[in-house]
């Protein structure tokens, strides 16, 4: 990760991580307090329905996402980047891992069409996914600010989503440790 470090202050770029992670109605049960012999009760739909999430991450503490009720094709990460764009200014050092849907036609046509002049996409080992300090901020929603969460239907796990990750958006120091726990020093 240092070399992809040292590259981006070397032609002056910002570097963004990228992943994708998916949130269930199912809810992440974590250990919690209850009176002894008394053990807590969670009540949830028994369905797997789930949103599909891709974030952003920058050094800074700067954290963008897209929510939506399918799996993400190559058009959805294409659109993903245009929004990464236009928050993010400067060229851009995007380092993501090796899923299928960011090798897609989609993405390279984007590239070809001038996209190129602003992005340079870096792929991350496939064995390492802990490289990737985005899979930090995915822990930190789902056993953080979600635990024990429970939501009858998409609608309502969309809405506590987005409570989260407003509530994460003002703890840029937990985004940052993220980074750090990556083992990338800011």
């Amino acid at each position: 990760m240092a070399r992809d470090q040292k590259k981006a202050e070397r032609e002056g770029r910002t570097l963004v991580w990228i992943d994708e992670a998916a949130f269930y109605l199912l809810p992440a049960l974590v250990r919690t307090w209850a009176p002894v012999g008394a053990p807590p009760i969670v009540r949830a739909p028994g369905r797997y329905d789930h949103l599909s999430a891709i974030s952003a991450i920058t050094p800074s503490g700067q954290l963008l996402l897209h929510v939506q009720e399918e799996a993400y094709h190559g058009d959805d990460v294409v659109r993903f980047l245009r929004h990464v764009l236009r928050h993010i200014p400067g060229k851009l050092l995007i380092m993501w891992d090796g899923a299928s849907i960011h090798r897609a036609q989609a993405i390279k046509e984007f590239l070809l069409a001038g996209a190129a002049k602003r992005i340079h996409l870096e792929r991350l080992p496939g064995y390492a996914p802990d490289l990737n300090p985005d899979e930090g901020i995915w822990n930190y929603l789902k056993y953080r600010e979600l635990k024990n969460v429970v939501c009858r239907n998409e609608t309502e796990l969309r809405y506590e989503l987005r409570l989260a990750v407003a509530r994460l958006r003002h703890k840029r120091h937990v985004i940052q440790g993220c980074l750090a726990q990556a083992g990338l020093s800011l």
